[in-house]
C-alpha cells in the first residue's frame, strides 16, 4: 500500500525519506513546480540539525551561515549571549528542495506541479497553511499581527557586524528577526502591527525610519526581492487535538503552530514528521500520533506565546533588556523553555 503525502516541503519531504528507507512505498504530491521562497527565520537550531543528520543529509554542505550568538535589541540598547550550539543560517529556498530531492533519492516519489483538494486517500497532511476539504483547521481569530520577509544585501560594514550572530530586535508594534544565510545575504523576517501599515508605503522603508538599529543594518543595502514576502491571519498557538475519526497524520503547521518569536517552528515540524513516521511504520492509527504528538509540544507552544504576550506589553521590552542584562543565560533558558524537550527528540 502507496502512502500518500500531501505536501513536499520539510515535514513532507522529511516522512517521506523515512517511509522510503524504511522499505515503504511514499508518493509525495507538491504543488510548486520549483523551487520557493517561504516566510520564515531560516535558523536551524540544534533540534533542526539533529532531525537532518538522521535523516541522512549534510547540512554543511549547503552552504549555511554559522551562527553562535544571539543578540537581544531593544530600542538604543542590546544584550548579547553566546548560543549553547552552533547553528546555521540556511535559507527554506535552498534546504527544501535538498531535502524533497533527498527523498526522491531515498526511494519516495514525488508529483511536483498537482495539488491535493480533498483529505481522501491522503495519508499524510503537511500542506503547511493550505487546507484541504475535509480536515479543515479552526479558523484562527483575527490577527492583529502581519508577517513580512525581505532579503538584503548589506554593506560591506553591516555584513561583517552581522557574523555568527542572529539578532532578535523588538520595537513597538512588533519583533524582527535578522541573520544572515548562505551566499552573504542577510533575511529580514518580521511580525508587525496591522495598524502600523500605511496603504502605499513600503512597510519596510516606514519601519526602518522609526527602529534605529535596522536604519543602521539596512543602510547602504540592496533588496533581493521584487516585493516584501506577507503572510496573516497564521494560527499561533493551534494544536491539533486528537479526534477518534482523524483518517490522516497531521505534520507540520496543520497539526501545530508555534509563535515565531520562539524560532523553532521548523524543528516542531521535522520532530512531527519523525514521531509521524515511526508511528506509522508500528501500524499505531492518526489519533494515537496526535496526542503523543500534542504531549510534546503543548509545553513549549504555551511557554512561546507567554513569551510574545510579554514582548508586546507595553512594559515587557525594558523587563527584557533588563532581567537579561543582569543574567544573560535567562536568554539560553528562555530559548530552551519553548523548543522540543530533548528527552523527546527521537
Amino acid at each position: 500500500m502507496t502512502a500518500l503525502v500531501a505536501g513536499g516541503g520539510l515535514a513532507g519531504a522529511a516522512v517521506a525519506s523515512l517511509l522510503a528507507r524504511a522499505g515503504r512505498e511514499v508518493t509525495v504530491i507538491e504543488r510548486s513546480r520549483g523551487p520557493t521562497h517561504k516566510i520564515c527565520g531560516e535558523f536551524l537550531s540544534h533540534e533542526v540539525q539533529h532531525y537532518l543528520a538522521r535523516l541522512g543529509l549534510d547540512v554543511t554542505r549547503l552552504g549555511g551561515h554559522r551562527i553562535t550568538r544571539l543578540r537581544l535589541v531593544i530600542g538604543a540598547g542590546s544584550v548579547t549571549v553566546k548560543l549553547p550550539f552552533e547553528g546555521i543560517g540556511l535559507t527554506r529556498h535552498t534546504l527544501d528542495e535538498a531535502l524533497l530531492a533527498h527523498a526522491g533519492a531515498c526511494g519516495a516519489t514525488i508529483r511536483r506541479g498537482e495539488t491535493v483538494s480533498s483529505a481522501d486517500g491522503v495519508t499524510f497532511l503537511a500542506t503547511g497553511k493550505h487546507a484541504l476539504r475535509g480536515a479543515l483547521r479552526p479558523m484562527p481569530r483575527p490577527d492583529p499581527l502581519v508577517g513580512l520577509k525581505m532579503y538584503y544585501a548589506l554593506s560591506p560594514e553591516q555584513t561583517e557586524a552581522l557574523a555568527e550572530t542572529v539578532e532578535l530586535v523588538l520595537f513597538p508594534g512588533g519583533y524582527a528577526g535578522l541573520q544572515r544565510v548562505e551566499d552573504g545575504r542577510a533575511n529580514l523576517c518580521l511580525l508587525i502591527h496591522r495598524d502600523r501599515l500605511a496603504e502605499g508605503v513600503d512597510p519596510l522603508s516606514q519601519l526602518c525610519a522609526t527602529v534605529p538599529h535596522l536604519h543602521r543594518r539596512l543602510a547602504g543595502s540592496a533588496a533581493l526581492l521584487p516585493r516584501p514576502l506577507a503572510i496573516a491571519r497564521v494560527p499561533y498557538g493551534f494544536i491539533h487535538t486528537p479526534h477518534p475519526e482523524d483518517s490522516c497524520y497531521r505534520l507540520g503547521d496543520q497539526a501545530c503552530v508555534i509563535p515565531s518569536f520562539s524560532g523553532d517552528g521548523m524543528a516542531l515540524a521535522l520532530h512531527s514528521a519523525a514521531l509521524a513516521a515511526a508511528h506509522y511504520l508500528r501500524g499505531d492509527p492518526p489519533p494515537l500520533y496526535h496526542a503523543a504528538l500534542a504531549r510534546d509540544v503543548t509545553g513549549p507552544i504555551r511557554r512561546a506565546q507567554w513569551l510574545t504576550r510579554l514582548a508586546g506589553a507595553p512594559f515587557g521590552p525594558a523587563l527584557l533588556r533588563h532581567a537579561a542584562g543582569l543574567w544573560p543565560g535567562l536568554l539560553r533558558r528562555a530559548a530552551a523553555l519553548t523548543r522540543v524537550p530533548t528527552e523527546a527528540l527521537l
